[in-house]
């Protein structure tokens, strides 16, 4: 573990503003959208999780590594960020069940981390001038060349990822011999929501990104769930198209983050990139329907367009963001089909959602009941 070699490193954003501070010791140099997560905590979820394709992460919590790396907290079989731009990285780490500490989970890798960073600093930059695309470098690059290179960096914006976290082949999860059967369209699903699928008797087989609708029909499921995932949902065009035929079958669905997005489209609701989206495990959400407020794990940087939403006569909200009352949560009046904007599986963050994979059992038995009268 390299604890003295330190080199000095960058993070350069799109409009030329340079922050500084020190490599962990892996040398490169990363491109991606600069963002920043609010949570104290379940930085490998993180890491790990797909809808964070293509981004550069900075923490807010200033220590990082801490608490080192366990197999059993991983959203995906890899990291899914681009880069890491932290306050203070942690060599060490004290917790009875880590496995390893945070470098050399990352060396594997070769993920490249830029610490000794005013993550303060930077984070009150981003809030005003909102997301950008930058680059992180620690390899001694020159400013000039990463300035050329950044320039080539594609937005966000018309960004179609999903493709670049799907499974590539169908899998299941879960017992065979549960009671629900539930077809998954992967756009970038975390694995906390397969077990929360799966702990609620479901048996899930999980199909890739572009899967037609034929094929998920051909599993026979009792209920449709369209995943979380990374990038502009509007380049997703055969997905939304699926979607649409998804709805039409009259089965339940569910839809989270992306999920819930493809699911707007797919009603002839436009999306919009944020000036800097929701990413933390605090983001406070109104269930319109009960009243009460919830502490939610957000992660998006697109949202669903209220206004064309509110105008549409088949749709209603369910969920609103406390803090600038963007939509949260959506159902169809005349269809078992709902979807929320955040992630009620909560890894990390708290349960106050979790109720959500309920309802969606709930809307599967009821629909059960009535094939069978």
């Amino acid at each position: 573990m390299k604890y003295t070699t330190r080199p000095q490193a960058i993070l350069l954003l799109a409009d030329g503003t340079i922050f500084y501070g020190k490599s962990i010791g892996i040398a490169g140099t990363t491109f991606g959208e600069v963002c920043f997560n609010t949570g104290m905590t379940g930085y490998q979820e993180i890491f790990t999780d797909p809808s964070y394709f293509g981004q550069i992460m900075v923490t807010t919590n200033p220590h990082i590594g801490n608490y080192g790396v366990n197999t059993n907290e991983v959203e995906s079989d890899k990291i899914m960020i681009s880069g890491l731009v932290c306050k203070n990285f942690s060599f060490n780490h004290s917790r009875p069940d880590s496995e390893s500490n945070l470098y050399d989970y990352f060396e594997k890798q070769n993920l490249v981390c830029i610490s000794d960073v005013d993550t303060r600093a930077l984070v009150s930059y981003i809030r005003d001038h909102g997301a950008q695309n930058a680059v992180i470098s620690t390899d001694g690059t020159s400013i000039e060349d990463l300035q050329l290179q950044l320039a080539n960096v594609p937005d966000m914006k018309g960004l179609e990822l999903a493709s670049k976290v799907s499974a590539t082949e169908p899998y299941f999860f879960g017992d065979e011999n549960a009671t629900f059967k539930i077809a998954t369209l992967d756009l970038g699903i975390k694995r906390n929501i397969l077990r929360n699928l799966a702990k609620r008797d479901c048996y899930i087989k999980v199909f890739p990104y572009n899967t037609n609708f034929a094929d998920l029909q051909s599993f026979e499921p009792d209920g449709y769930f369209l995943s979380n995932g990374p990038g502009d949902p509007e380049p997703l065009e055969q997905v939304i198209e699926t979607a649409q035929q998804i709805i039409a079958s009259d089965k339940p669905v569910f839809g989270i983050c992306l999920g819930h997005q493809i699911i707007g489209l797919a009603n002839g609701v436009s999306t919009y990139k944020m000036f800097n989206g929701h990413r933390g495990i605090n983001h406070p959400v109104m269930n319109v329907l009960t009243g009460k407020g919830e502490i939610t794990s957000q992660n998006h940087g697109f949202a669903v367009n209220r206004e064309e939403l509110e105008s549409n006569a088949n749709l209603e909200i369910t969920h609103y963001h406390l803090n600038d009352n963007t939509v949260a949560g959506m159902r169809m009046k005349s269809k078992s089909c709902f979807s929320v904007q955040y992630h009620p599986e909560a890894s990390p963050g708290p349960h106050d959602s979790s109720y959500l994979f309920d309802e969606f059992i709930a809307n599967i038995e009821k629909a059960k009941r009535l094939q069978e009268v």
